[in-house]
């Protein structure tokens, strides 16, 4: 697992195959980061489905309304929700979508992100200056790379538990 130099600011991601190691960019993204932080704590985040997962583009989650559902009808509607919390403003930068990086997922609405979230499979630079780039993989991107594909996945992976690193005692 990657050094982590602050935990208050990485994101431990459980799948199937491993630990993902996120650090979040609050500096860039103050607002993505701390809502990121808040579901973690609250554990929103645990057991969701990767329920739009495209080969050479990326691998999104993060409906915490629909995407623990364990029924497949429930489960097609992944993606549709988000969390009770507002939505929240874009926080464009300069960062690009590079391979690993995690990306808000949004509506038409440039403001209307809130708890989804993508993690680009490659560098995805046409999605730069129009998404909000707020952390990125800095260990385990070869268990992203092991998420099954499909919008829905037949049998979708799900993050099992995604938790503050700052709240772990031996992380």
């Amino acid at each position: 697992m990657a050094e982590i130099k602050d935990p208050e600011n990485t994101i431990l991601m459980e799948l199937k195959d491993g630990t993902v190691v996120i650090e979040l960019l609050p500096d860039v993204a103050p607002e993505h980061s701390a809502r990121m932080k808040e579901l973690a704590r609250a554990g929103a985040y645990d057991n969701v489905a990767f329920h739009r997962v495209i080969d050479g583009f990326m691998a999104q989650t993060g409906d915490v309304k629909n995407g623990n559902m364990e029924k497949d009808f429930n489960l097609r509607m992944a993606g549709t929700g988000g969390s009770d919390l507002p939505d929240l403003p874009a926080e464009f930068s300069r960062l690009p979508h590079d391979r690993g990086t995690l990306g808000a997922a949004r509506s038409q609405n440039p403001n209307s992100a809130n708890s989804q979230f993508f993690i680009n499979f490659k560098d995805n630079h046409f999605l730069n200056g129009q998404y909000t780039v707020y952390g990125r993989v800095i260990s385990g991107m070869d268990f992203v790379d092991a998420i099954l594909r499909g919008e829905p996945p037949a049998q979708p992976d799900r993050m099992i538990s995604v938790k503050v690193a700052a709240d772990v005692a031996d992380a």
